[in-house]
Protein backbone atom coordinates (compact mmCIF):
# COMPACT_ATOMS: atom_id res chain seq x y z
CA UNK A 1 0.00 0.00 0.00
CA UNK A 2 1.38 3.33 -0.86
CA UNK A 3 1.50 5.51 2.21
CA UNK A 4 0.84 9.21 1.69
CA UNK A 5 0.85 12.61 2.97
CA UNK A 6 -3.01 14.03 2.79
CA UNK A 7 -3.56 18.05 2.37
CA UNK A 8 -7.09 19.16 3.53
CA UNK A 9 -7.43 22.25 0.72
CA UNK A 10 -9.35 25.18 2.99
CA UNK A 11 -9.05 27.34 -0.77
CA UNK A 12 -5.56 28.41 -0.38
CA UNK A 13 -3.99 29.86 -3.76
CA UNK A 14 -0.62 28.32 -2.01
CA UNK A 15 -1.95 24.47 -1.49
CA UNK A 16 -1.22 23.51 -4.89
CA UNK A 17 2.95 24.79 -3.89
CA UNK A 18 2.66 22.41 -0.70
CA UNK A 19 2.15 19.56 -2.59
CA UNK A 20 4.44 20.70 -5.23
CA UNK A 21 7.26 20.74 -2.09
CA UNK A 22 7.09 17.26 -1.44
CA UNK A 23 6.90 15.52 -4.73
CA UNK A 24 10.19 17.18 -4.89
CA UNK A 25 11.08 15.78 -2.23
CA UNK A 26 9.90 12.04 -3.52
CA UNK A 27 7.33 12.36 -1.21
CA UNK A 28 3.89 11.26 -2.02
CA UNK A 29 0.52 13.44 -1.32
CA UNK A 30 -2.42 13.83 -2.12
CA UNK A 31 -4.51 17.69 -2.42
CA UNK A 32 -8.69 17.13 -1.04
CA UNK A 33 -11.38 19.69 -0.75
CA UNK A 34 -12.01 19.85 3.70
CA UNK A 35 -15.06 18.26 2.64
CA UNK A 36 -14.27 15.19 0.91
CA UNK A 37 -11.83 13.88 3.75
CA UNK A 38 -11.38 9.45 3.34
CA UNK A 39 -13.22 7.67 6.05
CA UNK A 40 -10.15 5.59 6.47
CA UNK A 41 -6.68 6.79 7.59
CA UNK A 42 -5.00 3.11 7.27
CA UNK A 43 -2.72 4.67 4.41
CA UNK A 44 -2.55 8.07 5.44
CA UNK A 45 1.57 8.51 7.29
CA UNK A 46 0.65 12.49 7.92
CA UNK A 47 -2.03 15.82 7.21
CA UNK A 48 -1.11 19.07 6.63
CA UNK A 49 -4.15 21.59 6.45
CA UNK A 50 -3.79 24.19 4.67
CA UNK A 51 -4.65 28.17 4.60
CA UNK A 52 -7.92 29.76 3.70
CA UNK A 53 -9.14 32.71 2.37
CA UNK A 54 -11.36 33.02 5.26
CA UNK A 55 -11.00 34.03 9.36
CA UNK A 56 -11.52 31.03 11.61
CA UNK A 57 -14.67 33.24 12.89
CA UNK A 58 -16.38 34.00 9.66
CA UNK A 59 -19.31 32.18 9.53
CA UNK A 60 -18.84 30.76 6.33
CA UNK A 61 -15.57 29.38 6.63
CA UNK A 62 -14.49 25.84 5.85
CA UNK A 63 -14.39 23.59 8.85
CA UNK A 64 -13.45 20.09 9.65
CA UNK A 65 -13.53 18.32 13.27
CA UNK A 66 -10.05 18.40 14.16
CA UNK A 67 -10.41 16.20 17.43
CA UNK A 68 -10.96 13.64 14.82
CA UNK A 69 -7.12 13.44 13.64
CA UNK A 70 -5.33 15.00 16.11
CA UNK A 71 -3.00 12.60 17.98
CA UNK A 72 -3.83 9.71 15.58
CA UNK A 73 -0.68 10.68 13.20
CA UNK A 74 1.69 13.52 12.16
CA UNK A 75 -0.66 16.99 11.75
CA UNK A 76 0.57 20.32 10.50
CA UNK A 77 -1.11 23.23 10.36
CA UNK A 78 -0.15 26.37 8.37
CA UNK A 79 -1.83 29.62 8.49
CA UNK A 80 -5.53 28.98 9.12
CA UNK A 81 -4.70 25.13 9.51
CA UNK A 82 -2.35 26.41 12.69
CA UNK A 83 -5.36 28.83 13.69
CA UNK A 84 -8.33 26.48 13.28
CA UNK A 85 -5.85 24.38 15.71
CA UNK A 86 -6.07 26.79 18.39
CA UNK A 87 -9.16 27.91 17.88
CA UNK A 88 -11.09 24.72 18.31
CA UNK A 89 -8.85 23.40 20.92
CA UNK A 90 -10.58 26.92 23.25
CA UNK A 91 -6.92 29.22 22.44
CA UNK A 92 -7.78 33.04 20.97
CA UNK A 93 -7.02 34.01 17.36
CA UNK A 94 -7.74 37.93 16.71
CA UNK A 95 -7.93 40.08 14.09
CA UNK A 96 -4.26 41.93 13.32
CA UNK A 97 -3.80 45.26 13.60
CA UNK A 98 -2.45 45.22 10.47
CA UNK A 99 -2.57 42.48 7.83
CA UNK A 100 0.25 40.33 7.95
CA UNK A 101 1.56 40.18 4.20
CA UNK A 102 5.06 39.64 3.03
CA UNK A 103 8.54 38.40 4.40
CA UNK A 104 8.99 38.10 8.55
CA UNK A 105 12.76 36.70 9.97
CA UNK A 106 11.57 33.70 11.92
CA UNK A 107 13.66 33.00 15.43
CA UNK A 108 13.54 29.70 16.67
CA UNK A 109 12.94 29.26 20.48
CA UNK A 110 13.12 25.71 20.36
CA UNK A 111 16.30 24.33 18.36
CA UNK A 112 15.69 20.36 19.38
CA UNK A 113 12.42 20.16 17.88
CA UNK A 114 12.22 17.68 14.85
CA UNK A 115 9.92 20.30 12.60
CA UNK A 116 12.63 23.06 12.95
CA UNK A 117 15.55 20.27 12.38
CA UNK A 118 18.95 21.94 10.46
CA UNK A 119 16.76 24.98 10.18
CA UNK A 120 18.60 28.59 11.00
CA UNK A 121 18.08 30.11 14.06
CA UNK A 122 16.76 33.30 12.65
CA UNK A 123 15.95 33.36 8.75
CA UNK A 124 12.91 34.58 6.40
CA UNK A 125 9.66 33.18 6.02
CA UNK A 126 6.59 34.63 4.18
CA UNK A 127 3.36 35.60 5.74
CA UNK A 128 0.20 36.29 4.72
CA UNK A 129 -2.92 36.48 7.13
CA UNK A 130 -5.11 38.66 8.25
CA UNK A 131 -5.52 37.17 12.12
CA UNK A 132 -3.10 35.86 14.01
CA UNK A 133 -3.10 33.57 17.20
CA UNK A 134 -3.21 35.65 20.35
CA UNK A 135 -3.51 32.93 23.00
CA UNK A 136 -2.65 29.46 22.94
CA UNK A 137 -3.98 26.55 25.36
CA UNK A 138 -1.70 25.17 27.70
CA UNK A 139 -0.81 22.18 25.94
CA UNK A 140 0.60 24.37 22.95
CA UNK A 141 4.06 24.97 23.43
CA UNK A 142 5.96 27.72 21.02
CA UNK A 143 8.95 26.66 19.18
CA UNK A 144 9.25 30.17 16.86
CA UNK A 145 8.38 33.46 16.96
CA UNK A 146 9.16 36.84 14.92
CA UNK A 147 9.28 40.49 16.25
CA UNK A 148 5.29 40.69 15.62
CA UNK A 149 3.73 37.24 15.53
CA UNK A 150 4.80 35.98 18.88
CA UNK A 151 3.33 32.75 18.22
CA UNK A 152 4.64 32.09 14.92
CA UNK A 153 5.25 28.09 15.24
CA UNK A 154 4.28 25.72 18.30
CA UNK A 155 3.61 22.12 19.03
CA UNK A 156 1.22 20.64 20.88
CA UNK A 157 2.72 18.44 23.83
CA UNK A 158 2.66 14.90 23.72
CA UNK A 159 1.24 15.18 20.09
CA UNK A 160 2.84 14.89 16.75
CA UNK A 161 0.94 18.06 16.15
CA UNK A 162 2.58 21.55 15.04
CA UNK A 163 1.32 24.60 13.96
CA UNK A 164 3.17 27.79 11.82
CA UNK A 165 1.25 31.03 11.10
CA UNK A 166 3.75 31.30 7.98
CA UNK A 167 3.69 29.54 4.79
CA UNK A 168 6.94 27.42 3.89
CA UNK A 169 5.56 26.48 0.45
CA UNK A 170 6.07 29.81 -0.69
CA UNK A 171 9.04 30.41 -2.59
CA UNK A 172 9.53 33.34 -0.11
CA UNK A 173 10.09 31.11 2.62
CA UNK A 174 13.70 30.80 3.01
CA UNK A 175 14.09 27.32 4.30
CA UNK A 176 10.30 26.30 4.13
CA UNK A 177 11.54 22.92 2.07
CA UNK A 178 13.39 22.16 4.63
CA UNK A 179 10.72 22.19 7.25
CA UNK A 180 8.12 20.15 5.18
CA UNK A 181 11.17 17.65 4.51
CA UNK A 182 11.15 17.59 8.19
CA UNK A 183 7.73 16.89 8.33
CA UNK A 184 7.78 14.48 5.52
CA UNK A 185 10.73 12.68 7.82
CA UNK A 186 8.61 12.55 11.01
CA UNK A 187 5.70 10.67 8.87
CA UNK A 188 8.45 7.93 7.60
CA UNK A 189 7.72 8.11 4.33
CA UNK A 190 10.41 11.19 3.26
CA UNK A 191 11.81 10.08 -0.23
CA UNK A 192 9.80 6.74 -1.01
CA UNK A 193 7.62 7.44 -3.78
CA UNK A 194 9.71 7.15 -6.96
CA UNK A 195 8.92 6.51 -10.75
CA UNK A 196 9.80 2.70 -10.59
CA UNK A 197 7.44 2.43 -7.49
CA UNK A 198 4.48 4.51 -8.95
CA UNK A 199 4.90 2.24 -11.73
CA UNK A 200 4.81 -1.12 -9.92
CA UNK A 201 1.80 0.37 -7.95
CA UNK A 202 -0.17 1.47 -10.50
CA UNK A 203 0.23 -1.39 -12.81
CA UNK A 204 -0.84 -3.89 -9.88
CA UNK A 205 -3.70 -1.59 -9.31
CA UNK A 206 -4.86 -1.41 -12.74
CA UNK A 207 -4.75 -5.14 -12.53
CA UNK A 208 -6.80 -5.95 -9.51
CA UNK A 209 -9.47 -3.16 -10.64
CA UNK A 210 -9.55 -4.04 -14.68
CA UNK A 211 -9.48 -7.90 -14.35
CA UNK A 212 -10.49 -9.41 -17.64
CA UNK A 213 -12.51 -6.13 -19.09
CA UNK A 214 -11.45 -4.41 -21.95
CA UNK A 215 -10.21 -0.48 -21.97
CA UNK A 216 -11.44 2.12 -24.71
CA UNK A 217 -8.96 5.16 -25.00
CA UNK A 218 -8.87 8.14 -27.18
CA UNK A 219 -5.32 9.28 -28.09
CA UNK A 220 -4.17 12.66 -29.11
CA UNK A 221 -0.37 12.18 -29.69
CA UNK A 222 0.10 14.47 -26.36
CA UNK A 223 2.45 13.43 -23.46
CA UNK A 224 -0.42 12.53 -21.17
CA UNK A 225 -2.91 10.42 -23.19
CA UNK A 226 0.32 8.41 -24.30
CA UNK A 227 1.86 7.39 -20.76
CA UNK A 228 -1.57 6.43 -19.76
CA UNK A 229 -1.70 4.25 -22.40
CA UNK A 230 1.42 2.54 -22.28
CA UNK A 231 0.66 1.89 -18.49
CA UNK A 232 -3.12 0.57 -19.28
CA UNK A 233 -1.19 -1.97 -22.13
CA UNK A 234 1.81 -2.70 -19.21
CA UNK A 235 -1.42 -3.97 -17.00
CA UNK A 236 -3.60 -5.66 -19.73
CA UNK A 237 -2.18 -5.91 -22.92
CA UNK A 238 -4.61 -5.98 -25.87
CA UNK A 239 -7.53 -5.64 -23.35
CA UNK A 240 -7.01 -2.08 -24.45
CA UNK A 241 -7.81 -0.63 -27.81
CA UNK A 242 -7.05 2.84 -28.31
CA UNK A 243 -8.58 4.92 -30.99
CA UNK A 244 -6.80 7.98 -33.03
CA UNK A 245 -9.32 11.02 -34.09
CA UNK A 246 -7.79 13.00 -36.22
CA UNK A 247 -10.02 16.54 -36.27
CA UNK A 248 -7.59 17.99 -38.92
CA UNK A 249 -6.42 19.84 -36.29
CA UNK A 250 -3.06 18.86 -35.22
CA UNK A 251 0.24 20.13 -36.16
CA UNK A 252 2.02 19.44 -39.67
CA UNK A 253 2.66 15.97 -40.41
CA UNK A 254 1.54 14.78 -36.76
CA UNK A 255 -0.93 12.80 -37.51
CA UNK A 256 0.79 10.15 -39.78
CA UNK A 257 3.76 9.97 -36.86
CA UNK A 258 1.55 9.18 -34.12
CA UNK A 259 0.08 6.29 -35.46
CA UNK A 260 3.57 5.57 -36.65
CA UNK A 261 4.65 5.91 -32.59
CA UNK A 262 1.97 4.17 -31.56
CA UNK A 263 2.39 0.99 -33.59
CA UNK A 264 5.38 0.86 -32.58
CA UNK A 265 5.22 0.63 -29.15
CA UNK A 266 2.63 -2.03 -29.34
CA UNK A 267 -0.81 -0.50 -28.87
CA UNK A 268 -3.36 -1.37 -30.66
CA UNK A 269 -4.42 1.59 -32.30
CA UNK A 270 -7.40 2.34 -34.69
CA UNK A 271 -6.84 5.70 -36.75
CA UNK A 272 -10.09 7.72 -37.91
CA UNK A 273 -9.29 10.37 -40.33
CA UNK A 274 -12.69 12.80 -39.64
CA UNK A 275 -10.78 16.13 -40.67
CA UNK A 276 -13.34 17.43 -43.55
CA UNK A 277 -16.59 16.51 -40.66
CA UNK A 278 -14.78 18.96 -38.30
CA UNK A 279 -14.26 21.56 -41.06
CA UNK A 280 -17.36 21.96 -42.02
CA UNK A 281 -19.23 21.83 -38.49
CA UNK A 282 -16.73 24.69 -37.36
CA UNK A 283 -17.93 26.61 -40.51
CA UNK A 284 -18.67 29.93 -39.91
CA UNK A 285 -17.84 29.59 -35.70
CA UNK A 286 -15.83 32.40 -34.13
CA UNK A 287 -16.18 32.32 -30.77
CA UNK A 288 -14.18 30.08 -28.89
CA UNK A 289 -16.02 28.55 -26.32
CA UNK A 290 -18.17 27.70 -28.44
CA UNK A 291 -15.15 26.29 -31.43
CA UNK A 292 -14.50 23.73 -28.08
CA UNK A 293 -17.64 22.55 -27.33
CA UNK A 294 -18.11 21.51 -31.22
CA UNK A 295 -15.00 19.77 -31.15
CA UNK A 296 -15.03 18.34 -28.25
CA UNK A 297 -18.76 17.11 -28.95
CA UNK A 298 -18.19 16.25 -32.18
CA UNK A 299 -14.94 14.09 -31.49
CA UNK A 300 -16.96 12.30 -28.64
CA UNK A 301 -19.57 11.77 -30.81
CA UNK A 302 -16.74 10.32 -33.63
CA UNK A 303 -15.16 8.47 -30.88
CA UNK A 304 -18.50 6.80 -30.18
CA UNK A 305 -19.15 5.63 -33.40
CA UNK A 306 -16.10 4.11 -33.52
CA UNK A 307 -16.50 2.39 -30.42
CA UNK A 308 -19.96 1.16 -31.02
CA UNK A 309 -18.03 -1.11 -33.31
CA UNK A 310 -15.89 -2.98 -30.34
CA UNK A 311 -18.41 -5.02 -28.18
CA UNK A 312 -17.94 -5.71 -24.04
CA UNK A 313 -16.09 -2.75 -23.64
CA UNK A 314 -16.34 -1.61 -19.91
CA UNK A 315 -14.25 1.44 -19.18
CA UNK A 316 -12.69 4.58 -20.80
CA UNK A 317 -9.01 5.52 -20.59
CA UNK A 318 -8.49 9.64 -20.02
CA UNK A 319 -5.25 11.03 -19.54
CA UNK A 320 -6.12 13.28 -16.60
CA UNK A 321 -3.27 14.98 -14.94
CA UNK A 322 -3.36 16.85 -11.41
CA UNK A 323 -3.62 20.32 -12.56
CA UNK A 324 -6.97 19.71 -14.45
CA UNK A 325 -8.60 17.81 -11.13
CA UNK A 326 -6.97 21.02 -9.14
CA UNK A 327 -8.44 23.39 -11.44
CA UNK A 328 -11.71 21.96 -11.86
CA UNK A 329 -12.20 21.41 -7.90
CA UNK A 330 -15.08 24.02 -6.79
CA UNK A 331 -13.77 24.26 -3.36
CA UNK A 332 -14.03 28.36 -2.97
CA UNK A 333 -16.99 28.12 -5.00
CA UNK A 334 -15.47 29.18 -8.10
CA UNK A 335 -14.21 26.84 -11.14
CA UNK A 336 -10.73 28.36 -12.75
CA UNK A 337 -11.08 26.61 -16.21
CA UNK A 338 -13.52 23.41 -16.94
CA UNK A 339 -11.40 21.07 -18.46
CA UNK A 340 -12.29 18.37 -20.86
CA UNK A 341 -10.74 15.77 -19.22
CA UNK A 342 -12.61 16.25 -16.15
CA UNK A 343 -16.00 17.74 -17.55
CA UNK A 344 -17.80 14.29 -17.24
CA UNK A 345 -18.57 11.37 -19.58
CA UNK A 346 -22.26 10.99 -22.28
CA UNK A 347 -24.22 8.87 -20.15
CA UNK A 348 -24.94 7.20 -23.30
CA UNK A 349 -21.45 5.70 -23.55
CA UNK A 350 -22.12 4.20 -20.28
CA UNK A 351 -18.64 3.53 -19.27
CA UNK A 352 -16.63 4.02 -16.17
CA UNK A 353 -13.63 5.59 -15.86
CA UNK A 354 -9.61 4.75 -15.70
CA UNK A 355 -7.35 7.69 -14.81
CA UNK A 356 -3.95 5.96 -14.24
CA UNK A 357 -2.00 9.75 -14.17
CA UNK A 358 -5.25 11.48 -12.14
CA UNK A 359 -2.12 12.30 -9.11
CA UNK A 360 0.57 13.52 -10.90
CA UNK A 361 1.96 16.47 -12.29
CA UNK A 362 3.10 16.85 -15.83
CA UNK A 363 6.87 16.90 -14.82
CA UNK A 364 5.89 13.62 -13.22
CA UNK A 365 3.94 12.14 -16.09
CA UNK A 366 7.67 12.93 -18.02
CA UNK A 367 9.61 10.90 -15.64
CA UNK A 368 7.24 8.05 -15.70
CA UNK A 369 7.18 7.93 -19.26
CA UNK A 370 10.88 7.63 -19.69
CA UNK A 371 10.92 5.13 -16.73
CA UNK A 372 8.51 3.51 -19.19
CA UNK A 373 10.53 3.43 -21.86
CA UNK A 374 8.62 5.62 -24.37
CA UNK A 375 10.70 7.82 -26.71
CA UNK A 376 12.17 10.97 -26.12
CA UNK A 377 10.08 12.65 -29.02
CA UNK A 378 7.11 11.54 -27.26
CA UNK A 379 7.42 12.71 -23.92
CA UNK A 380 9.40 15.91 -24.47
CA UNK A 381 7.41 16.69 -26.80
CA UNK A 382 5.19 20.98 -25.60
CA UNK A 383 2.34 20.17 -24.13
CA UNK A 384 -0.74 20.81 -26.96
CA UNK A 385 -4.21 21.48 -26.51
CA UNK A 386 -7.34 19.15 -26.94
CA UNK A 387 -9.18 20.98 -29.50
CA UNK A 388 -5.73 21.62 -31.15
CA UNK A 389 -4.82 24.28 -33.69
CA UNK A 390 -8.64 24.98 -33.37
CA UNK A 391 -7.99 27.56 -30.58
CA UNK A 392 -4.85 28.76 -32.30
CA UNK A 393 -6.97 30.08 -34.93
CA UNK A 394 -8.45 33.15 -33.38
CA UNK A 395 -11.93 33.64 -35.81
CA UNK A 396 -13.39 31.32 -38.39
CA UNK A 397 -11.22 27.94 -39.08
CA UNK A 398 -10.87 26.80 -42.40
CA UNK A 399 -9.02 24.16 -44.26
CA UNK A 400 -7.05 26.73 -45.95
CA UNK A 401 -6.03 28.39 -42.31
CA UNK A 402 -5.32 25.65 -40.78
CA UNK A 403 -2.48 24.64 -43.99
CA UNK A 404 -1.44 28.23 -43.21
CA UNK A 405 -0.86 27.91 -39.45
CA UNK A 406 0.74 24.07 -39.79
CA UNK A 407 3.47 25.23 -42.31
CA UNK A 408 4.37 28.41 -40.10
CA UNK A 409 3.83 26.11 -36.99
CA UNK A 410 6.39 23.84 -38.40
CA UNK A 411 9.33 26.09 -39.16
CA UNK A 412 8.51 27.98 -35.97
CA UNK A 413 8.88 24.87 -33.86
CA UNK A 414 11.62 23.10 -36.39
CA UNK A 415 13.67 25.91 -35.28
CA UNK A 416 13.51 26.03 -31.89
CA UNK A 417 14.62 22.01 -31.79
CA UNK A 418 17.51 22.99 -34.56
CA UNK A 419 19.12 25.92 -32.68
CA UNK A 420 18.97 23.52 -29.01
CA UNK A 421 16.20 25.70 -27.78
CA UNK A 422 13.06 23.64 -28.01
CA UNK A 423 13.92 21.82 -24.37
CA UNK A 424 14.82 25.22 -22.76
CA UNK A 425 10.72 25.73 -23.85
CA UNK A 426 7.97 24.57 -21.71
CA UNK A 427 5.29 25.43 -24.69
CA UNK A 428 5.74 26.93 -27.70
CA UNK A 429 3.24 27.40 -30.59
CA UNK A 430 2.10 29.54 -33.21
CA UNK A 431 -1.61 31.56 -33.63
CA UNK A 432 -3.03 32.63 -36.55
CA UNK A 433 -4.85 36.29 -35.86
CA UNK A 434 -8.12 37.18 -37.78
CA UNK A 435 -6.12 40.57 -38.70
CA UNK A 436 -5.03 41.04 -41.86
CA UNK A 437 -2.39 44.03 -42.81
CA UNK A 438 -0.36 45.76 -45.66
CA UNK A 439 3.12 44.45 -46.64
CA UNK A 440 5.28 44.81 -49.56
CA UNK A 441 6.88 41.24 -51.02
CA UNK A 442 8.63 42.90 -54.01
CA UNK A 443 7.58 45.25 -55.43
CA UNK A 444 3.87 44.23 -54.87
CA UNK A 445 1.77 45.37 -52.26
CA UNK A 446 0.66 42.29 -50.15
CA UNK A 447 -2.90 42.31 -47.86
CA UNK A 448 -2.37 39.05 -45.35
CA UNK A 449 -2.60 37.47 -42.02
CA UNK A 450 -0.35 38.38 -38.77
CA UNK A 451 0.80 35.46 -37.16
CA UNK A 452 1.77 35.40 -33.58
CA UNK A 453 4.69 33.27 -32.00
CA UNK A 454 4.28 32.13 -28.09
CA UNK A 455 6.86 30.27 -26.19
CA UNK A 456 6.40 29.87 -22.28
CA UNK A 457 8.60 28.35 -19.36
CA UNK A 458 6.29 26.76 -16.73
CA UNK A 459 6.30 23.62 -14.63
CA UNK A 460 2.82 22.52 -14.14
CA UNK A 461 0.65 25.08 -16.13
CA UNK A 462 -0.58 27.06 -12.74
CA UNK A 463 1.57 29.43 -13.44
CA UNK A 464 3.98 30.45 -16.93
CA UNK A 465 6.35 33.61 -18.24
CA UNK A 466 7.07 33.88 -21.52
CA UNK A 467 10.53 32.92 -22.62
CA UNK A 468 12.82 35.75 -23.70
CA UNK A 469 14.29 34.07 -27.31
CA UNK A 470 17.22 35.70 -28.65
CA UNK A 471 16.22 38.26 -31.15
CA UNK A 472 18.46 37.04 -34.30
CA UNK A 473 16.39 33.71 -33.56
CA UNK A 474 12.91 35.30 -33.83
CA UNK A 475 14.43 37.72 -36.97
CA UNK A 476 15.36 34.60 -39.19
CA UNK A 477 11.88 32.62 -38.37
CA UNK A 478 10.24 35.58 -39.12
CA UNK A 479 11.43 35.79 -42.27
CA UNK A 480 11.26 32.19 -42.84
CA UNK A 481 8.14 32.04 -42.48
CA UNK A 482 6.87 35.04 -44.28
CA UNK A 483 9.14 33.75 -47.46
CA UNK A 484 7.58 30.39 -47.65
CA UNK A 485 4.02 30.57 -46.40
CA UNK A 486 1.59 32.58 -48.52
CA UNK A 487 -1.23 33.90 -46.60
CA UNK A 488 1.49 35.41 -44.12
CA UNK A 489 3.44 38.79 -44.16
CA UNK A 490 3.50 40.00 -40.15
CA UNK A 491 5.06 37.95 -37.04
CA UNK A 492 4.37 39.37 -33.69
CA UNK A 493 5.67 37.47 -30.33
CA UNK A 494 4.13 37.26 -27.46
CA UNK A 495 5.30 38.59 -24.03
CA UNK A 496 2.93 37.92 -21.66
CA UNK A 497 2.96 35.66 -18.84
CA UNK A 498 0.12 33.74 -16.84
CA UNK A 499 -1.39 34.97 -14.94
CA UNK A 500 -2.60 37.83 -15.83
CA UNK A 501 -3.06 36.31 -19.52
CA UNK A 502 -3.57 32.06 -20.14
CA UNK A 503 -0.63 30.04 -22.27
CA UNK A 504 -3.25 29.61 -24.93
CA UNK A 505 -4.89 32.70 -26.75
CA UNK A 506 -8.39 31.21 -26.81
Amino acid sequence: MQKKILIVDFGSQTTQLIGRRLRDLNTYCEIVPYNKLPHSLDDIAGIILSGSPFSVYDPKAFRVELSQLRGKLPLLGICYGAQSLVNQAGGKVEPSPSREYGSARLNIVDKNDPLLKNLSSTHTVWMSHGDTITEVPPTFRIIASTDSVTHAAFRIDNEQTWGVQFHPEAYHSEEGTELLKNFAEITGILGEWTAEKYIENTVAELKRTLGNDKVLMALSGGVDSSVAAVLLHKAIGNQLTCIFVDHGLLRYNEAKQVVEDYRGLGLNIIPVDASMVFYNALAGVTDPEQKRKIIGKLFIETFDAEAKKISNVKWLGQGTIYPDVIESLNITGMVIKSHHNVGGLPEKMQLKLVEPLRTLFKDEVRRIGKQLGIPSHLIDRHPFPGPGLGIRILGEITKEKVEILQKADDIYISNLRKDGLYNEVWQAGAILLPIRSVGVMGDERTYEYTLALRAVRSVDAMSADWVHLPYEFLAKVSNEIINKVKGINRVVYDISSKPPATIEWE
